[in-house]
């Protein structure tokens, strides 16, 4: 049994969140008395600075939150919205409503969902009919959807405009933050918070899915109605962000293993940590991505940076345990 307080993560979190508003490019890290005399310090961080925390925050809760529901789901620690195709789907997506209706953002959103359930869907399909089914399925099945939507964006990138949407499109995959304001806080928000709290509320159902099909059926869970649900939630929480914030990737896949090895594998300590770690390691990769450098680095090499470098950490962990 896991005895790990989250304390210090909140009190990290917290740290972060001061330090990342006292620190950009402009006058470097600020301190108390200049930020007292700067009126022009204080609007940029309450209108630059602080919208951008707010969706770095979400965005790493958000996408911890559905790899944790869906390794649980599927039992199945590499299982997250990258591996099983549903990322680049969204990706897809998000691209072809950018392409059609490049003023807007509803309808980036909505063709990123749609698509993300189709992967989703796609993939348990073609999982199910894989000869001796195992857990390995799911992996092989999500890097067949993978690679057809990865083409399928290939094609968009063709037909976009190559002086004004392409550029755009590319570096939009990417993965950033730059864009945020408090607009786009008011369009992100909400819903992830939404499909959060669901998740969180349900925290004690999803651990049953880590139990055998026998033992769901005898304590009454209907598991191919549930799953759906639980999953079509995640599949909307993880399209939302990636509408906004293009495909930031390994958040869902590590987040949640660092969240099970610090806290246990019970979803009610181990899905509240997730969102916690998911928030420190996002803000703190877009901290990076923004003062590392004067042009700023794209938040999706970051992540798939220190998220490759956590991963070979963990299976040295489990080499040595074993």
């Amino acid at each position: 049994m896991k005895k790990t307080s989250v304390l210090p993560v909140v009190l990290l979190l917290f740290i972060l969140i001061v330090f990342a508003s006292l620190m950009g490019r402009y006058q470097g890290f600020v301190t108390y008395k200049e930020l007292s005399r700067n009126s022009l310090l204080q609007q940029l961080i309450l209108m630059v600075r602080l919208p951008r925390i707010v969706l770095s925050l979400v965005v790493g809760a958000g996408l911890a939150v559905s790899g944790i529901v869906m390794q649980t789901v599927f039992q199945n620690s590499l299982a997250d919205p990258g591996i099983l195709g549903i990322s680049q789907a969204a990706g897809f997506g998000a691209s072809l409503g950018f392409l059609l209706f490049p003023t807007t953002r509803i309808p980036i959103q909505v063709f990123a969902f749609i698509s993300g359930m189709i992967s989703l869907v796609v993939v348990l399909r073609l999982a199910r009919r894989i000869e001796n089914q195992n857990r390995l399925s799911l992996i092989f099945a999500g890097i067949a959807i993978s690679a057809f939507f990865s083409a399928g964006l290939g094609i968009v990138k063709y037909l976009a405009d190559p002086l004004d949407q392409l550029p755009s499109i590319v570096f939009w995959l990417l993965g950033s933050l730059s864009t945020s304001d408090w607009s786009a806080v008011v369009q992100i928000a909400p819903l992830s918070i939404v499909c959060m709290a669901i998740l969180y509320l349900l925290r004690w159902r999803i651990n049953a899915y880590s139990l055998s099909d026998s033992v769901l059926y005898s304590l009454g869970i209907d598991r191919n109605i549930e799953i759906y649900l639980i999953l079509g939630i995640s599949v909307l929480l993880t399209t939302t962000i990636i509408s906004f914030s293009g495909l930031v990737g390994w958040v869902g896949l590590i987040v949640p293993n660092v969240a099970r090895l610090a806290f246990g594998y019970d979803m009610r300590k181990s899905l509240p940590a997730s969102i916690l770690i998911g928030a420190i390691f996002v803000l703190f990769s877009d901290t990076l991505a923004r003062v590392l450098i004067a042009g700023e680095i794209p938040l999706g090499i970051i992540t798939a940076f220190l998220g490759a470098l956590i991963f070979i950490v963990l299976i040295l962990n489990n080499r040595s345990r074993a």
